[in-house]
């Protein structure tokens, strides 16, 4: 939540928020832009990895790169699903393949060497927070899906989307509800998007609250303050 500190508070909407400039669509981050992984990233395509099983040097790898169905490829075990996971999600599954029919007790190591695949946060009041790689085309729905949807006391009107485009941080609201019934368009989502989800934790509350009091058109993206 530390992207959206700064932004202009109050009741009602700044005087500049009406002068600034609303756009339905916008285009993709530059592809220059690099996500940062960490231990809570989820692997994608293109994501180079190292696989480290300890004591077993001919089963260890160096340098993976995950291929385009989200696989790589595992000495004695095959391929292997690593896209969606994290690195200690994958080093679990590559140990359990490995226990009893090879190794007594396997202990895996998986570090990201470099993260080439696209990224969106999704945060606040989803069932599972977290980074999660861009594979194929995504929409708002289908990042919520992926956060295994929202909690029972998610905002559903108060769903906002934040984007950097051209050095400038942009955001926009939408209303889950009117998408899902067809009545708004599902947008597409891009990788280093930023979806925030409203919750009655007083926390979030209060910081999306005065982003919402620049956004006072459903579904449009305007600059914000940083």
């Amino acid at each position: 939540m530390a992207l959206l500190a700064g932004c202009a508070g109050g009741d009602r909407a700044p005087q500049t928020a009406a002068a600034a400039p609303l756009q339905q669509q916008l285009p993709a981050p530059e592809e220059t832009t690099i996500p940062i992984a960490g231990p809570n990233t989820r692997l994608g395509p293109n994501d180079e990895i190292a696989v480290t099983v300890f004591g077993v040097e001919d089963l260890s790898r160096s340098s993976l790169v995950i291929d385009a169905s989200g696989n790589i490829g595992m000495p004695l075990i095959g391929q292997v699903q690593a896209a969606g996971r994290t690195p200690a999600e994958l080093s679990a599954t590559i140990a359990d393949r490995l226990r009893g029919r090879y190794l007594r007790n396997p202990n895996v190591a998986v570090d990201i060497k470099q993260s080439r695949s696209q990224l969106v946060t999704v945060e606040g009041a989803v069932q599972s927070p977290g980074v999660y790689p861009v594979i194929g085309r995504l929409t708002l729905l289908g990042a919520l899906a992926t956060a295994r949807g929202m909690q029972d006391d998610a905002r559903v009107r108060q769903v906002v989307v934040f984007r950097t485009i051209d050095g400038q941080r942009m955001a926009a609201r939408f209303d889950v509800r009117q998408i899902r019934a067809g009545a708004a368009t599902d947008p597409q989502i891009y990788g280093n998007d930023l979806v925030v989800v409203g919750e009655n934790n007083s926390g979030i509350r209060r910081v999306l609250g005065d982003v919402l009091s620049t956004l006072p058109v459903l579904g449009f993206f305007t600059t914000i303050a940083r």
